[in-house]
């Protein structure tokens, strides 16, 4: 899902060592930060993290994927959303909180923070319309 590289911190006050933080930790806090938006019904997984999930354990990193680039940190949000709310309202909300707790728990700056909105959840669960593609 994401590539193999490390992010390292710029500490600061220098002599205490250096570190490093997964492309995982990115995704499961992207994952969080825009669960906790209001409007936005779930996340877009693949079959893995859905198998996971049935077996009872939560993926929080799912319809997250993250790009360390030359130019900086890409962020891609895969959400289903709920129906009835405006949906550039959300998305906006959603990048905003992103951002933030990236920055708060991570100090790092995130260059692109991209909403995909692959389906809306109607009021009764069954009639959940999802565009039908892979990350």
């Amino acid at each position: 899902m994401s590539e193999n590289h490390i992010l390292e911190m710029n500490q600061e006050q220098a002599g205490l060592g250096k570190v490093e933080i997964a492309p995982e930790v990115i995704e499961v806090i992207a994952g969080i930060a825009a669960s906790e938006i209001e409007g936005v019904a779930s996340m877009r997984g693949n079959f893995a993290s859905g198998v996971v999930e049935r077996l009872g354990k939560k993926n929080h990193g799912k319809g997250v994927k993250v790009e360390l680039a030359e130019d900086g940190i890409k962020v891609d949000v895969y959400c289903v959303m709920k129906f009835g709310i405006s949906i550039p309202t959300v998305a906006g909300k959603v990048q905003d909180n992103i951002r933030q707790a990236l920055l708060n728990m991570t100090a790092l700056e995130v260059n692109e923070v991209n909403i995909h909105v692959v389906g809306i959840q109607f009021e009764n669960q069954k009639h959940e319309v999802e565009v039908d593609q892979e990350l």
